[in-house]
């Protein structure tokens, strides 16, 4: 399993441990997600698990989702955009 599967099934774990609702291409056909007037605020996953917690705890905090495009995941919140990827 390369270190790019192992990040996403990391985060699933965790989001079933945490029980923090996210959306991903199981439920979406496309999507498009802009941040032209939000702030980027973006964590990156190196090995430190906490940084996993951290960036779900956020959506846990502003009741809002998690979203998985492709290898990033997305929590929106008014005007921000907390981003959260693998830095390997």
């Amino acid at each position: 399993m390369g270190n790019t599967e192992l990040f996403i099934k990391k985060i699933y774990d965790i989001v079933a441990e945490l029980q923090v609702p996210l959306v991903d291409e199981r439920f979406y056909d496309k999507v498009s997600i802009k941040s032209n007037k939000a702030t980027d605020v973006q964590f990156i996953f190196e090995e430190d698990e906490t940084v996993i917690r951290g960036f779900l705890g956020l959506a846990d905090y502003f009741h809002t989702v998690v979203i998985k495009h492709k290898d990033k995941f997305y929590i929106p919140h008014e005007n921000k955009l907390f981003i959260l990827k693998n830095g390997k």
